[in-house]
């Protein structure tokens, strides 16, 4: 079915953004996979090239676009290309927003630039170790101290972890519990007390660096805090949606990319003296994916175009999450099959996609989460 949602400035940026991955992130992928991280040189790369900070200003070095069909493009050729390493998303997609329309003037002037260069390396650290989906529970305190907050607590699962330059830290800044009083906080590298911890060593995503952080008595200047005191909680539930519309958009990409080269495999391979391709089963189950990456493929959409409008809720967001991840991890799996031995070998895509596709359906919130939004929205 033809996708009629891009113009034509949407297609040149297409081509752009894959001859990068050709050129600067394919060569060098397998390498990154074995050291865990990737080179800070391919983030200059993708400053130069103007990948970075998509929506942010352009008096700060950005491309000054809010169309989120930008974003949605970069994550798409990322996806199919199987280059997980590169942590672009959390940066444009997930921190972008907080910084652009969050921080003061003064604030912009000083990150953005180099956001926007691939000089200064950002993440956001939410998750604890005692708090995942259920951000109630984060204990990270800051305790005012006049011009500084104290910060003391510990993060984890934290993508960019180990490269991150700036952090924005969900910390709660009165003992209250639940939803009030948690506050975002901006460290820095090098502030006194902020340390990373391991580069976790995960099942899939090997050249994406996700740490644990951790903060002892950390001081964090009063100019570093991140919009008001105390409305943390609805700043993170109001930026959630477009968190999850471009993880649903990635999953869809990593779907219609696994299914396209299995399309490719069983054409080629042979089984009984006859193409694969001619067996009733693997035509069923081509038949079956495909049909369902494309209906997913138009909610996806849609749900972008939603977007762009200001009309995108979290119920909507929501179920694109939920669909497409796990619909992503039942076209990996049965591709995987399709593939028979050779699915289980490392040089195959499929194989990589297997593990890599698996941690979607609970980063950004889990798929009972998700369910549990949804269903609230139309029975309480």
């Amino acid at each position: 079915m033809r996708r009629e949602i891009f113009d034509p400035e949407h297609l040149e940026f297409r081509a752009t953004v894959r001859t990068f991955v050709e050129q600067e992130v394919s060569p060098h992928h397998q390498r990154w996979e074995r050291a865990g991280v990737v080179d800070r040189s391919a983030w200059s790369a993708a400053g130069r090239q103007g990948l970075l900070g998509l929506a942010v200003p352009e008096e700060y070095g950005g491309g000054g676009s809010s169309d989120f069909r930008f974003p949605m493009v970069l994550a798409e050729e990322f996806a199919r290309a199987g280059a997980t390493g590169p942590g672009f998303r959390v940066h444009n997609d997930i921190v972008g927003p907080y910084l652009t329309e969050l921080a003061t003037d003064e604030q912009k002037r000083r990150w953005l630039p180099g956001f926007c260069s691939g000089e200064l390396i950002t993440a956001i650290a939410m998750t604890e170790p005692g708090a995942g989906s259920d951000l109630q529970g984060i204990r990270t305190s800051a305790v005012d101290k006049g011009d500084h907050y104290l910060l003391n607590g510990a993060k984890t699962f934290i993508s960019n972890g180990i490269l991150s330059d700036l952090v924005i830290v969900v910390a709660r800044t009165t003992p209250e519990g639940g939803s009030r009083g948690l506050s975002l906080l901006v460290v820095e590298r090098g502030m006194a007390g902020f340390e990373r911890g391991r580069n976790l060593d995960k099942i899939g995503l090997h050249a994406q660096d996700t740490a644990e952080l951790s903060f002892t008595d950390v001081r964090v200047p009063k100019e570093n805090l991140l919009g008001e005191e105390h409305r943390g909680f609805s700043y993170l539930m109001s930026r959630l949606p477009q968190e999850r519309l471009t993880i649903a958009v990635g999953a869809a990409a990593v779907a219609e990319g696994i299914l396209e080269a299995t399309r490719d495999y069983v054409r080629g391979r042979e089984a009984f003296g006859r193409p694969l391709a001619k067996l009733q089963h693997v035509r069923f189950q081509i038949a079956e994916l495909a049909t369902e990456t494309t209906v997913t493929r138009t909610f996806i959409d849609r749900c972008v175009l939603e977007h762009n409008a200001g009309g995108l809720d979290t119920v909507h967001a929501s179920m694109a999450k939920w669909w497409a991840t796990e619909l992503a991890n039942k076209v990996v799996d049965r591709c995987l099959q399709l593939h028979g031995g050779y699915g289980y070998m490392a040089e195959y895509p499929v194989a990589r996609a297997f593990t890599d596709s698996r941690v979607q359906t609970i980063f950004g919130g889990t798929t009972e989460i998700m369910k549990e939004i949804i269903g609230r929205s139309l029975l309480d």
